[in-house]
Formats: C-alpha cells, structure tokens, sequence
C-alpha cells in the first residue's frame, strides 16, 4: 500500500538559515550599502539553491534591510547620513523615555542585571585581534545586552521590542564605522560613565551620557562616509 511522503522540512529551515545568515552580513557590513546582491554571487557564497535565497532576499525587503527592483533585482539598503541623524533622535527619544520608567520601577533586581551586564562587558575585548579591528562576537553579544538591561527595569515588553528595533538598525551603522573608531575611543569608559550614572541614581546625567554615546558614533560614521577624520 502506497503512503504518503513525510513533510519536507528541509527548505523552511534552510530558507530561515540563509535569513539569519544573509541578515547578519548586511547588518555587519560585508555587504556594503548599495551593493547590488547577484544571485550566482550569493548561491556560491551561501552553498544553497535559488529558492531559499529568493525566500531570504523577499523577507529582507519587507524589513528594508534591502531594497528590490523589478528591473535591477535586489541590493542593499543605503545607509546614509540623514537616516542616521533620524535613528540617533529616536534612539535617543525613545530610551529616554525607557530609562526614566526604570528609574521610577527601580529594583535591587534590576540593578543587579545591570552590575552583571557591566562587569561581564568590561572583561570582554571590544576587537579579536590587537592591531586592527576584527569583530569579536562575544564583545558584541554582551554589549548588546548591557544597552537591553539598563532598560528592561522599564517594564513594557512594546517599547523594549522597539528599543530593540533601533538597535538593530544602530549595529549596522556601528560596524560601518566600526574600523575608523576602534583606537580612536574609550568605548569601556562610555559605558562606565552610564553604568556609574545610572547606579548612582542620577537619571539625566544617564540620560545625557547615554546621548552623546549614541550621536559619537554617528559624527565617526560621518567622517567615515566623508572619507575625512579628526584627530583623536
């Protein structure tokens, strides 16, 4: 008696592989803004067939991560001054707004997860290597999660996944920018100054320090789309 094939399950987790891994190169910068993304290119890169990709490509558009043309086919999303000045005021805007609502919910819990996210990001070197810059996965891993836990005290799940959001979009203008500021800032002792204000108590000196934090790395991702730089 003949029965049914069991359900192909291969192509949903190749389709969402190749997201996660495509997603991740336009975010780190391999794949620069504006470049266009050929398909031969891609399937000799990833080692995976056109469907999955087309699938990964399709669902990037809908985050405009890239940006898809009938005639020209897909390409990375540009990543532009202007853009960049908008994300930084929302940024600022909306974790503003986050912080001041953990102050005010202010628990010995949250502010051990704060410690703790400071103490394990302080340890961890900002690049693999010594010379140049090299990202290291784990730095980036809790870095991320020092911005998360100084605002998760805030308590709304909707503007934690909104913060989280903007940081997505950061990262990627972080990596594009990463290679001229590393040498050239104390990114620890940024951190520092926040975490010191924030357990201290003293919101707007956070709130303040946590703003130029954000707009610094938007003045080093202007030189670096100039081609210009200031001294150190």
């Amino acid at each position: 008696m003949q029965t049914d094939a069991p359900p192909d399950v291969s192509t949903p987790t190749l389709a969402r592989t190749t997201y996660d891994r495509l997603r991740a190169d336009v975010l780190s910068g391999r794949w620069q803004p504006g470049r266009k993304l050929l398909m031969h290119e891609l399937r000799e890169h990833y080692q995976v067939g056109a469907s999955p990709l087309r699938e990964a490509l399709n669902r990037l558009a809908s985050e405009e991560w890239v940006v898809h043309s009938d005639q020209r086919g897909f390409s990375v999303a540009q990543a532009t001054q202007a853009q960049l000045d908008d994300l930084v005021s929302t940024r600022i805007a909306v974790e503003s707004l986050a912080l001041a609502q953990a102050f005010e919910n202010r628990s010995p819990a949250w502010e051990e997860k704060v410690v703790l996210a400071f103490h394990r990001l302080s340890r961890t070197p900002r690049s693999v290597g010594d010379g140049d810059y090299e990202e290291n996965p784990e730095w980036e891993r809790l870095h991320r999660a020092f911005h998360v836990a100084l605002l998760e005290g805030c308590g709304s799940p909707l503007l934690l996944g909104f913060c989280e959001q903007l940081y997505d979009q950061a990262y990627r203008y972080r990596q594009l920018a990463a290679r001229k500021a590393y040498k050239r800032r104390n990114e620890l002792d940024e951190h520092r100054a926040i975490f010191d204000a924030v357990l201290g108590g003293h919101l707007e000196e956070a709130q303040r320090l946590m703003a130029a934090h954000y707009r610094r790395t938007a003045g080093i991702f202007f030189e670096e789309s100039r081609g210009t730089a200031s001294p150190p």
